[in-house]
């Protein structure tokens, strides 16, 4: 099935109208970064005031590194990267922001590290949810099951 081209038009008007809102919502500005050994969190002040602040065990290429390297940290740009420059380590800062620590792979590993966690509150949550799912599968009435019930 052939696609069809549709065409798309963009006017000045368009434009122009995308670059007011673009003014209107700044993207976060970095004006400070600093390490805090005793809470080992990573901290990021912008230029509106707000703070993020992030477990340092979650950024990627931060795993190993001593709390003096860490405290050597560089806004670069225009408040848009934060930079350990001893330890060879950048980051985007709206991509810190969007809570993405770094690349896909080390994302993905994050969350196989958290889904491996064994609590007492997720062994009951497990524990829950197979008891309610044995319950669905167990008939009320001889030769029926309660899925059945619900179709019918």
């Amino acid at each position: 099935m052939a696609k069809t081209a549709h065409k798309i038009v963009t006017t000045d008007a368009d434009i122009d109208a995308a670059i007011a809102r673009a003014a209107l919502e700044p993207p976060h500005q970095a004006v400070a970064a600093t390490y805090d050994a005793g809470d080992d969190l990573i901290t990021i002040r912008f230029a509106d005031g707000v703070e993020l602040r992030v477990p340092r065990r979650l950024v990627q290429g931060l795993q190993h590194a001593t709390p003096e390297q860490l405290r050597r940290i560089e806004i670069e740009g225009p408040g848009t990267g934060v930079i350990w420059p001893a330890l060879g380590v950048a980051h985007y800062v709206p991509g810190l922001v969007a809570g993405l620590f770094g690349t896909r792979r080390w994302m993905a590993e994050i969350g196989r590290r958290g889904g491996k966690r064994r609590t007492k509150a997720k062994a009951l949550a497990a524990r829950e949810r197979r008891a309610a799912a044995q319950a669905l599968a167990t008939p009320s009435t001889p030769g029926i099951s309660q899925k059945s019930n619900l179709l019918a």
